[in-house]
């Protein structure tokens, strides 16, 4: 059965399984040294030139397993050693050039880096050269090309640039951890950090939950996750590795909708602060708007506080397709209530740690959240969500003028729009990711989403409105 994309993903979680499975056996230390080669034998080399490089690629993956490097507060990071095959050339002219008499790239070019030999074909000059791509865009014959790095491309900050030693470079400044560069990398030369390890710790101290419940809030993508098997017998599975209980993040995003939909009737407009990489790309680059990010703290945060509150010792790990999640962790108005963030690539690394195979399993039950709730995985949800919570509120005179931002680059036109007063919208529902949290970095597999599934997945729920979801907290 096909578990990932690419080979990448598989080598990634090669690595993470074998750190889970060492773990679990309490042998991690004195087998650390041999990882490499448990996962790459032999002397054939299959992925670089020589066995030897892939063996030191390993090694530091499995430093990333670990952790990474402490003293890099980013849980995206680059391994340096494996970054080292991309062309850097930036916009270039091909040999489709016909030395054409349009010369349209000339005159769309506003800093007269477009220049001709005596065959009329046209050239770059790379000091004058600001890789708007401007002349790609405008040649008939679609002669001129970029070879920016994948991770560039997939950056749409542009938190990535090329370092003195030609490997790629992460400026923290900029980057929000959405890890959409982690996913393109064809290499895999860059990585979010795991703390897998951590969850392993949590779970093996609990003492079968004696000394301490262990609760696994898991995000509502999880419906798109996990395709091979039914999604009871991946929460039989969750509890088969040693968790209490399962319980949805879906419910959390009642509460935050419920909350969220009279905060903004309060204050007129607000920002949605359920997405961490939008949240922090607002903070970096809009700071003017950060004001009006929303109060409540993302769904993941608000069910696990209600969780910290009702139960002092218990521990919260939380399982989604989020790698800025791992980054929102850390802040000081959620480290008290989340004790560690893992992918669904994660989960799938400890299943197979354990020799769980969940497709044998019993199905149980996942039913805390409302329909409302569970949509909040897909673009749009959010927005939807919100109006019902002012239709149960009685917040009918309210007029909701949502901006749906679907990714990061929809996001950027949104807040700007915001930021110039040229949007009467007075809601702003930022997904950093195409498609909603369903296209995460951290997702099993990234093909196309259907947002109907996840629509149908929420209308599987028990409970059909937001106010009787939350009831049961009261």
């Amino acid at each position: 059965m096909r578990k990932f994309d690419t080979k990448v993903q598989h080598l990634k979680y090669k690595v993470l399984k074998e750190v889970a499975r060492l773990a679990w056996n309490d042998t991690l230390l004195e087998n650390l040294m041999d990882i490499p080669q448990m996962i790459i034998p032999g002397k054939t080399p299959t992925m670089r030139c020589c066995v030897y490089k892939e063996r030191a690629i390993v090694a530091e993956r499995v430093k990333l397993a670990m952790g990474g490097n402490k003293d890099n507060p980013n849980v995206i990071e680059v391994i340096e050693i494996a970054c080292d095959e991309c062309p850097m050339g930036g916009y270039e002219v091909t040999n489709a050039c016909r030395g054409c008499l349009a010369h349209r790239c000339e005159d769309a070019c506003k800093f007269g880096a477009i220049y001709f030999d005596q065959n009329h074909v046209a050239h770059i000059d790379k000091t004058k050269c600001r890789e708007c791509g401007a002349c790609s865009r405008v040649c008939p014959y679609s002669a001129i090309i970029s070879l920016r790095r994948p991770c560039e491309n997939a950056c749409k900050i542009k938190a990535i640039h090329m370092s003195e030693a030609k490997t790629a470079a992460i400026d923290n400044k900029k980057c929000i951890a959405c890890g959409a560069c982690v996913y393109q990398c064809p290499f895999g030369a860059i990585m979010d950090k795991s703390y897998i390890l951590d969850a392993i710790d949590i779970i093996k101290k609990s003492d079968n939950n004696r000394k301490y419940k262990v609760y696994a809030v898991v995000a509502p993508s999880i419906s798109s996750q996990f395709t091979y098997a039914k999604l009871g017998q991946v929460i039989t599975g969750l509890k088969e590795l040693g968790f209490y209980t399962v319980i949805e993040a879906a419910l959390g995003a009642d509460m935050v909708a419920y909350s969220e939909s009279r905060e903004l009737v309060e204050k007129g407009f607000l920002i949605s602060s359920c997405c961490p990489a939008f949240v922090s790309y607002v903070e970096k680059n809009f700071p003017g708007l950060a004001p009006s990010i929303s109060h409540n703290l993302s769904p993941m945060a608000t069910i696990a506080k209600y969780l910290k509150e009702r139960e002092k010792n218990c521990k919260v790990i939380f399982i989604g397709p989020c790698t800025a999640k791992k980054a929102e962790v850390q802040k000081e108005s959620v480290r008290p209530y989340v004790d560690v963030v893992l992918t669904f690539e994660e989960l799938q690394a400890l299943f197979d740690s354990k020799d769980i195979d969940i497709t044998t399993l019993p199905e149980d039950v996942l039913d805390n959240a409302s329909y409302y709730g569970r949509i909040f995985a897909r673009s749009g949800g959010l927005t939807d969500a919100i109006a019902e919570g002012l239709k149960e509120h009685g917040f009918t005179d309210f007029k909701l003028k949502s901006s749906v931002c679907d990714g990061i680059e929809q996001c950027k036109v949104a807040l700007m729009k915001k930021s110039k007063n040229m949007s009467d919208a007075n809601f702003i529902e930022g997904m950093a990711c195409v498609g909603g949290c369903i296209g995460g970095a951290g997702c099993l597999t990234h093909g196309e989403k259907d947002k109907a599934e996840v629509d149908k997945y929420g209308r599987e729920a028990f409970e059909k409105t937001i106010s009787d979801a939350i009831s049961v907290l009261i």
